[in-house]
């Protein structure tokens, strides 16, 4: 099969690799047909994180089972699924309390855990931008489409992770109908966050970034964007709240912030939102923040090796004098992915406005570049190894 491959930093390759097989009677086959680049994989990409060379890519998976297990009750064949980027087996301490995120069963290594498709430090599996995936715990794993679903892809995919995951943050985060919600970082996880806050009914969505392609497409679900370039977020949001701040707020950036001219702060963001959520507000954040930064020395000479072991300088005493509240971690996409599609499916919610391009897999390469580089109208790629689309 065609995957599209981690060949070092910066450097993906569409090769043929193995076509994966039934390992466990549970298991189930699926020939993918939508798969998107997440904002996460360029952790990878970069060369930030201890992901091998020549592991495929691809965590956002949607397609259609051509085979399964003998153990294998729910799927049938020729049924489209999606696939929360979660591996998790339904049956440990931690699934069976919904933190299907923090699988116990599924992560090889004994002090860690949580497991996913194609991503590093998350298990041996591999990812779905490929033409066929094995989907392990298949019953249990995938979220069966209705008969939309060939047709509405690109808004079911976004059911993997970044739909469920920006609406994970608006749950730590504590939003509610008519609250004053702030996000930090406008790319599609981001974006989503915003969405989920206007889905639930926040009074005022603020959206800080510097890149216009992306504050426009805050635009267009009624947030208001903040250009990090021009405006000072703080100024904005205390001024429109009579210098209270925002209720809550959103971190969807992660361990890589940066100011415009590019130099890097992973504490820039997080800072910036307890400077902004009023007192006793809450924080949620799922930007990823990594343990181990293999690239950070580098990226961040001024701090030496400090944030490149995972340690950032937040203000905890502002913090704590606020009494403010912070959720972190993945989300555990199976809380939210059934009403989520259910949204979908009764025209409540369309995820796909994020999408900028369609391409098929052959195109990986080039779609990875653009995406990395931030280039304009770039906000958000899906990839079709079947060639549809």
């Amino acid at each position: 099969m065609k995957a599209a491959v981690f060949e070092g930093p910066r450097n993906v390759a569409v090769e043929e690799k193995p076509d994966p097989r039934i390992e466990h009677p549970c298991d189930a086959i699926v020939k993918i047909t939508t798969t998107n680049i997440c904002g996460s994989d360029l952790h990878m990409y970069e060369g930030r994180t201890s992901f091998e060379k020549g592991r495929i890519f691809g965590h956002e998976n949607l397609g259609q089972v051509i085979e399964v297990g003998s153990a294998v009750r729910k799927l049938k064949v020729g049924m489209y699924v999606v696939l929360p980027f979660n591996i998790a087996c339904g049956f440990c301490k931690q699934c069976e309390r919904g933190l299907t995120n923090y699988c116990l069963t599924m992560q090889p290594e004994p002090s860690a855990a949580g497991a996913a498709y194609g991503f590093a430090d998350m298990g041996p599996y591999q990812g779905g931008q490929a033409e066929f995936l094995r989907v392990p715990y298949a019953d249990f794993n995938a979220l069966r489409l209705g008969e939309d679903a060939e047709e509405r892809q690109a808004d079911y995919v976004m059911l993997a992770d970044i739909f469920p995951t920006g609406y994970h943050a608006t749950e730590m985060a504590g939003v509610k109908p008519g609250d004053q919600t702030v996000i930090y970082g406008a790319g599609p996880v981001g974006l989503m966050a915003a969405y989920s806050a206007v889905i639930k009914g926040a009074g005022r969505v603020w959206v800080c970034d510097f890149h216009t392609d992306r504050l426009r497409k805050a635009e267009e679900i009624g947030a208001m964007p903040i250009d990090m370039r021009e405006q000072d977020p703080g100024e904005v949001i205390k001024e429109a709240t009579l210098g209270l701040g925002a209720d809550n707020g959103c971190e969807c950036v992660g361990y890589q912030a940066h100011d415009p001219s590019g130099h890097e702060d992973a504490s820039r963001t997080m800072n910036s939102l307890i400077e902004n959520v009023r007192f006793t507000g809450c924080i949620g954040v799922v930007g990823v923040f990594v343990p181990e930064d293999p690239g950070g020395r580098e990226a961040q000479p001024r701090i030496g090796d400090f944030e490149a072991k995972g340690k950032v300088p937040i203000d905890w005493g502002k913090l704590w004098f606020k009494g403010q509240k912070i959720g972190t971690g993945q989300a555990p996409v199976k809380r939210y992915n059934r009403r989520l599609r259910d949204l979908i499916a009764g025209g409540k919610a369309k995820p796909s406005w994020v999408v900028s391009h369609e391409l098929p897999l052959d195109q990986a390469p080039d779609a990875y570049d653009h995406f990395d580089r931030r280039d304009e109208g770039w906000t958000k790629v899906i990839l079709h190894p079947d060639g549809s689309g």
